[in-house]
């Protein structure tokens, strides 16, 4: 319970960290135009409903396999999902929030719906795609770099880069701007490396 708890105070805290920025800029540029949810990709999925199903499958298996791979490289070493390691059924709610509202919404907020909208307007698609998916590639493995050393981080860079500019690509131009598909294949993935740390299967 206690680390139900403690996942749901640090979603909290991350949602509204994250949110804090875009929320001040749409404010101050975007508050005439359209409400903020819209703004910032929180809206109803539109477009050909099978194409977007299909991509959302099969990015979700593809990041998947990635974290598999990543889970088995980093076996040893202390990450966010170690504190559900080997507890079972019982951390099930805890990797849900954590999954869902700790890592993914936020993270989807950030760069899906603030950086890579924000920077498309101005500079186009392609280059605010490229840019939003090497931050978040850079977020998700420099920090390794002293544990793994250069080549295993630039793998890990290189595999979520590419991932993230997918993610992009699939909420810009087949699902019309949500982010609502991104959202839903990064909590997938989060959860299935929560559930691989709690039952221990890598």
């Amino acid at each position: 319970m206690t680390l139900l708890l403690d996942k749901i105070l640090a979603s909290i805290v991350q949602i509204t960290l994250f949110s804090l920025i875009p929320f001040i800029w749409w404010y101050f540029s975007g508050k005439k135009q359209e409400k903020f949810t819209h703004w910032i990709g929180l809206k109803k999925i539109t477009g050909n409903k099978k194409r977007i199903i299909l991509a959302i499958i099969t990015l979700s298996i593809l990041f998947m396999i990635l974290g598999a791979i990543i889970l088995l490289s980093l076996k040893n070493i202390k990450m966010a999902t170690s504190v559900f390691k080997g507890l079972g059924l019982s951390a099930l709610p805890a990797i849900l929030v954590y999954a869902v509202f700790n890592t993914a919404f936020p993270e989807e907020l950030i760069f899906r719906g603030f950086i890579l909208k924000r920077i498309s307007n101005k500079f186009g698609f392609t280059y605010g795609n490229c840019v939003q998916a090497i931050l978040f590639a850079l977020l998700h493995g420099v920090m390794f770099i002293p544990l793994v050393g250069i080549i295993k981080s630039l793998l890990i860079v290189i595999f979520t880069g590419l991932i993230a500019y997918s993610m992009g690509y699939v909420n810009e131009k087949i699902a019309h701007g949500s982010i609502i598909p991104s959202w839903i294949i990064h909590s997938l993935s989060n959860i299935f490396s929560g559930i691989c740390a709690a039952y221990m299967l890598i």
